[in-house]
């Protein structure tokens, strides 16, 4: 069958991979010049299954209002006549219960476990390299507040059978030797020894090359304008090279998939949440990180990449502004320089942001459309990196007619209707 992936972030480069690995000719096309140039390019770096949360949790509503006033604020909102901006919101809204969060992290949970298996036999499989470690996650906590509210997030890891550890300051100074050097408070932290951490950037190049050895064609440089519709189904892809017939279609646009499926009449619940990096060079190697900690109080990820330490972090409701604020970096700095003091010189960290596509119960839309060759492969968030391999498997199993391997009715668009 011949099938059109639409997007070369490490979403649509995983779904070409298992699509060609199932006897598809494969075809993926995307206006930036080469694959992993927008939200893939330079995230967190961080492969977190058990710590796939939704934002939407109980308290939300009030934390959100806090963080807003303050200097190194996790969320960043740009009031705007904005329809979809405020659909979102409600509906984000809507899912803070206690009910709505016990579902949608179960949901993220397991299609993370699955995605993080795939990847470990990715590995194996193909030897890919992309300056990863298998060394854990660890979540800190500043404040004592923090510690006691982890009893939720325990009770799904224990329910799902993900291994954790709970640790006190001087357990997590342990896991992370160069916290030793910190002098802000450290209450304690939740750690999960099975996470992983990698450049997403080079891994959706390498693969993108792996892919192209077994036959996959891949557009760059090439825009979508639109889907045409024949007797119910998808037509072709209208270019600005031409246009392109197939048997199925994939939308994995990221946050750009909803503005190609609206004329179709089809309402993907994706808004682009802003976050930002930074990339620091270590200059002490015995005071950077040796894997990936959540900064729990700033919502801020620091994580080991070779010789390179990468913060990112924070929510940014701006609709489709890649603006570069000092007062974001200043934020991610303070972070990574008051919990790893001297490990990389931040003065010539490189700075970016990206757009992440977050639907309002935090879980990704995977599966088939009303339209019976149009599929989609989006709505990841913060999470596209970790969910990559098992998104990708998921997806070239329903396209190819095959029952997952993972429960996954309950992640298509259906849900919301």
């Amino acid at each position: 069958m011949k099938v059109v992936i639409l997007g070369s972030g490490v979403i649509g480069v995983t779904s070409a991979w298992y699509l060609a690995q199932s006897g598809h000719d494969v075809t993926v096309i995307d206006r930036q010049s080469g694959p992993a140039l927008e939200t893939s390019f330079a995230n967190a770096g961080e492969i977190s299954p058990g710590y796939a949360s939704p934002w939407a949790a109980p308290g939300i509503p009030m934390k959100a209002l806090r963080w807003l006033f303050m200097k190194h604020a996790p969320l960043i909102l740009r009031p705007q006549v904005d329809g979809a901006m405020l659909r979102w919101i409600g509906a984000m809204l809507g899912n803070c219960n206690a009910r709505s969060y016990a579902i949608n992290k179960s949901r993220m949970v397991r299609l993370a476990e699955f995605s993080r298996d795939r990847l470990i036999d990715l590995r194996q499989e193909t030897g890919i390299a992309y300056d990863e470690r298998s060394q854990g996650t660890l979540q800190l906590f500043r404040e004592q507040k923090q510690m006691d509210g982890v009893a939720k997030d325990v009770a799904v890891l224990k329910a799902d059978g993900v291994p954790f550890e709970l640790l006190d300051a001087a357990g997590c100074m342990a896991a992370e030797p160069g916290l030793a050097q910190s002098d802000v408070p450290i209450v304690g932290g939740l750690r999960l020894p099975n996470d992983e951490t990698g450049d997403c950037f080079k891994f959706t190049n390498a693969l993108a090359d792996m892919c192209k050895t077994r036959g996959i064609r891949f557009l760059n440089g090439t825009s979508i304008q639109r889907l045409t519709v024949e007797g119910g189904r998808i037509a072709s892809v209208v270019t600005d090279a031409g246009v392109m017939q197939a048997d199925a279609f994939i939308v994995a646009l990221g946050s750009y998939s909803p503005l190609l499926l609206a004329p179709l009449g089809i309402r993907l619940p994706v808004y682009p949440v802003k976050g930002y990096s930074i990339t620091v060079p270590i200059v002490e190697e015995m005071r950077a990180p040796v894997s990936t900690l959540l900064d729990e109080s700033y919502k801020v990820a620091i994580t080991r990449l070779g010789d390179r330490i990468r913060v990112g972090g924070m929510a940014e409701l701006s609709g489709y502004s890649k603006g570069l604020p000092q007062a974001r970096r200043d934020t991610l700095e303070y972070s990574v320089s008051s919990l790893f003091p001297g490990a990389g010189d931040v003065g010539k960290a490189s700075f970016w942001s990206g757009l992440r596509p977050m639907t309002p119960d935090s879980t990704p839309v995977i599966g088939p459309t009303a339209i019976p060759n149009l599929f989609i492969n989006s709505g990841h968030g913060t999470l596209g990196w970790t969910m990559a391999c098992g998104s990708g498997h998921v997806i070239a199993d329903i396209v190819s007619g095959r029952q997952p391997a993972i429960e996954s009715a309950d992640l298509a668009i259906s849900r919301y209707h």
